[in-house]
C-alpha cells in the first residue's frame, strides 16, 4: 500500500455530499484550486474507530476557508458526519483522514468569487509519519532554506494548501541532504515549526515552544500542552532564537500526522530522547485511544 498511487485505490471517498468510488473522485484540470491554490484542508486521525478531535478539525476547516474568502456549503456537524461515514465505509479502525475544500472550475483567473465550492474527504491506513525508527532514535532535522512568511504577507492562520509549497521545498531539500525533515524559521529568523508539525523544546524540566503568530496553533500542539500541564510541567510559549537550541536538552514535534515524535538533532545541535519527551509520547497515545482524559 505504501507505494500505491493515491489515484488508483479501492474504497470510497466522500465528494460533494455522497460517497463515490475512489477512482471516480476526480476534478477538472482547470479547477481554480490547482492553478491558484484556493484550497484548504485538514489532517486528522482515527483511533479505535473514533476520529480524534473531529469537531475541532471541522471547525478549523470552515475557518480556514473563510480566511481565504469562501464558505464551505456544509455545517460543522455535517462535515463531522461525513468524516464518520468515510471511516465506516473504509472498514478501518485506525486511519488518517484528509478533508479538503476548494474552488471549482467555473472561473479561470485570479478572481473566482463565483466558483462552486467543493468538499471531499478521504481516509487511508498510515502508520508512524516518520517511521518507527524515529520514535526510538529521534529525527535528524536540517534548518530549512525557506522561512515562514509574516502574517501580513500571507493568510498564516488558515490551513491553506498554498502555504505548504515552501514546506515541500524545504522537506525535499532536507531529505536530499540526508535529513528526515527541516526546521523552519520565520521571517524574523525565530524558530517557527517543522514542515508539517509544531516544535517543542525541554530545558530544566520545563517545556518551551514558539508563539504561533505566523503558523498554525496545532490541535495536537494544544492537546500536548494540556497534557504537560496536567503533569505539572510548565509550558512556556515565547519567541525562540536558533542559537538557544544549544541550551535545550530535548526536542519533539507534534501534529496529527506526526503525533509526538522525538528529535535527535537540529542542524549542529543535538538532543536526548528524554523522560519528558517519552512521557508526552505515552500520554498522547493514551489520550487519542481513549485511555486518558484531556479535560
Amino acid at each position: 500500500m505504501a507505494n500505491q498511487s493515491f489515484d488508483d485505490r479501492d474504497g470510497m471517498i466522500w465528494l460533494d455530499g455522497k460517497l463515490v468510488p475512489w477512482r471516480e473522485a476526480n476534478v477538472h484540470m482547470l479547477t481554480h484550486a490547482m492553478h491558484y491554490a484556493s484550497a484548504v484542508f485538514e489532517g486528522q486521525r482515527a483511533y479505535n474507530g473514533v476520529i480524534y478531535a473531529l469537531s475541532e478539525h471541522s471547525e478549523r476547516l470552515i475557518r480556514s476557508a473563510e480566511i481565504l474568502g469562501f464558505t464551505i456549503p456544509y455545517t460543522r456537524d455535517q462535515i463531522d458526519q461525513a468524516c464518520k461515514d468515510v471511516l465506516a465505509a473504509s472498514g478501518m479502525q485506525d486511519a488518517y483522514m484528509r478533508p479538503i475544500a476548494w474552488r471549482g472550475s467555473e472561473q479561470m483567473g485570479v478572481a473566482a468569487q463565483s466558483s462552486t465550492i467543493h468538499l471531499g474527504i478521504a481516509c487511508w491506513a498510515w502508520g508512524a509519519y516518520f517511521g518507527a525508527e524515529a520514535l526510538a532514535k529521534g529525527l535528524k532535522l536540517e534548518i530549512a532554506p525557506w522561512r515562514r512568511p509574516a502574517p501580513y504577507t500571507a493568510p498564516t492562520s488558515s490551513k491553506a494548501a498554498g502555504l505548504y509549497m515552501i514546506c515541500t521545498l524545504s522537506k525535499h531539500h532536507a531529505t536530499d541532504h540526508g535529513y528526515d525533515d527541516a526546521l523552519m524559521l520565520d521571517w524574523r529568523g525565530q524558530v517557527a515549526e517543522a514542515t508539517g508539525a509544531n516544535v517543542f523544546f525541554v530545558k530544566d524540566g520545563e517545556i518551551h515552544t514558539p508563539t504561533p503568530d505566523c503558523f498554525l496553533d496545532g490541535i495536537t500542539r494544544r492537546s500536548v500542552m494540556r497534557l504537560a500541564e496536567k503533569r505539572g510541567i510548565k509550558v512556556i510559549q515565547r519567541a525562540i532564537w536558533p542559537e538557544e537550541m544549544e541550551g535545550f536538552e530535548q526536542c519533539f514535534l507534534t501534529g496529527s500526522a506526526a503525533e509526538v515524535t522525538p528529535v535527535g538533532s537540529v542542524g549542529p545541535w543535538t538532543f536526548e530522547v528524554g523522560d519528558i519527551t517519552r512521557q508526552m509520547m505515552a500520554d498522547y497515545a493514551a489520550l487519542v485511544r481513549g485511555a486518558l482524559s484531556n479535560s
